[in-house]
């Protein structure tokens, strides 16, 4: 059974920093490109970075650009996103993300349950 499981949410304060991770459990992690989305109430899901099977490639939406890194460490089953200079709008629940062969995770083969990050101004 294929587990994506997020920690590291939480409360903080606009300019301060976070760092999400995703344990992966139950698939062959080195086999599949990982995302990271977010959903803020009232708002579709989007995509916010994504990264490579072996993770020299990576992917961000225009507005973490500079200010979010994902990561992946395969020995662990893990993927990471660092936060740093968070914002207000940043505010949201985000979810770890799967996706067989590709870094193209939409649409995921698997998702996790989410982690809320909330962003006090």
């Amino acid at each position: 059974q294929v587990q994506l499981v997020e920690s590291g949410g939480g409360l903080v304060q606009a300019g301060g920093s976070l760092t999400l991770s995703c344990a992966a459990s139950g698939l062959t992690f080195s086999n599949y490109g990982m995302g990271w989305f977010r959903q803020a109430p009232g708002k579709e899901r989007e995509s916010v970075a994504a990264i490579s099977r072996s993770g020299p490639n990576t992917y961000y939406t225009d507005s973490v650009k500079g200010r979010f890194t994902i990561s992946r460490d395969n020995a662990k089953n893990t993927v990471y996103l660092q936060m740093n200079s968070l914002k207000p709008e940043d505010t949201a629940v985000y979810f770890c993300a799967a996706k067989f062969m590709s870094m193209i995770i939409s649409p995921p083969n698997y998702w996790g349950r989410g982690t809320q990050v909330t962003v006090s101004s």
